[in-house]
């Protein structure tokens, strides 16, 4: 698809987003409500769930969460992981990456990790929870060379190979 005037952005500034989602097309019924609903008269009200006060607050408690030392260390490993040129590092890595993942990855995983936990109504993330925000922190933070392009291997499929490890 033509996409005059927009670039991809640089890797130094991909590794400032926290996440990477990925959105499929919507489904045939989803698609018919949203063409229902933009070509009409219908406008949507919406009730405001939290204020930018509140919101700040809630972004302050999740750093105060606590975090176990030994859920940062595999944290710390599993983005470690993603570097072709650590010692540690899988073949499928040093064969299919050309740029890991930096010390930002650890951060939002620990982040992402004690939001999830917070909205679970628990006291402190484990590592399960750091597994659940590996792609959307992870996606846009390996970068993968000609190798893998050419035969077909994503960094979804390098984090799938690293979370089972």
């Amino acid at each position: 698809i033509e996409q005059e005037g927009t670039y991809p952005l640089p890797e130094a500034q991909l590794d400032r987003f926290m996440f990477t989602v990925n959105i499929d097309y919507p489904s045939s019924e989803e698609e018919i409500e949203i063409v229902k609903t933009t070509t009409s008269a219908y406008e949507a009200k919406l009730d405001k769930i939290i204020d930018a006060k509140k919101f700040m607050l809630v972004q302050a408690l999740i750093r105060r969460i606590p975090v176990s030392d030994d859920v940062i260390k595999k944290t710390i490993r599993l983005v470690s992981l993603t570097r072709p040129n650590e010692h540690a590092s899988p073949d499928l890595i040093k064969k299919y990456v050309a740029w890991g993942a930096g010390p930002r990855a650890s951060q939002y995983l620990i982040l992402g990790a004690k939001a999830r936990a917070a909205l679970d109504s628990r006291y402190s993330p484990n590592f399960d929870d750091v597994k659940y925000a590996a792609h959307s922190v992870l996606r846009h933070r390996i970068i993968t060379n000609f190798t893998a392009e050419a035969e077909g291997i994503n960094s979804d499929h390098i984090i799938d190979e690293l979370l089972n490890l």
